[in-house]
């Protein structure tokens, strides 16, 4: 069966290609990266909007199965999603230094031509040490946080970033074991 993978992400891309998967990508128009009620907790923000993706793809797609994944990180309730620019990299990081905070993905697999849904979410808690001004202007001056839900990549093997429960490939943007149990479970192809 044909996978196809509603994003652009690199990093989505990289988890896949390492894990072995062959897939084709898609890109989901802008108008299914932004989400229809604000006011959602993240967990519910992330599910629609994987949903979103993987709706807008499936819509041009005749047969295959299409996955979508959305990552926003939260502190303390507020959303985290990815830095409008250098200041606003900054207020995140500044708000989850030396916080536990979350990182949530909503997946979903759209099968076509069935129209037959799968929706799951996953969520990991981390740490944040206690960073410096100095830290934290070395990490902005980096580019790192450019494009990264929350402001920072723990895949960018960053020492002040640490797990402390859940998934590192959900951190990373796609949460592998999910996604797979998701692929046995429901997309059994014979």
């Amino acid at each position: 069966m044909r996978l196809i993978l509603a994003s652009g992400s690199p990093r989505r891309k990289e988890l896949l290609q390492k894990a072995g998967y062959e897939f084709e990508i898609d890109i989901p128009d802008d108008s299914a990266e932004s989400a229809g009620d604000l006011h959602l907790g993240a967990i519910d923000l992330v599910a629609l909007l994987a949903f979103k993706k993987a709706e807008n793809v499936a819509q041009r797609t005749q047969e295959g199965l299409v996955l979508a994944a959305d990552t926003v990180a939260e502190c303390q309730g507020s959303i985290l999603g990815k830095p409008r620019d250098r200041e606003h990299a900054a207020n995140m990081l500044h708000q989850m230094k030396g916080q536990d905070h979350f990182v949530h993905t909503g997946v979903c697999l759209w099968h076509r031509p069935s129209n037959r849904k799968s929706l799951q979410t996953e969520s990991t808690t981390l740490r944040m040490a206690a960073l410096t001004e100095s830290e934290i202007s070395t990490y902005l001056d980096s580019g790192m946080w450019q494009g990264k839900a929350g402001a920072f990549g723990y895949q960018d093997s960053l020492d002040w970033v640490q797990i402390i429960h859940g998934s590192p490939s959900n951190v990373v943007g796609l949460p592998m074991d999910l996604m797979a149990s998701m692929l046995k479970l429901e997309w059994t192809v014979s």
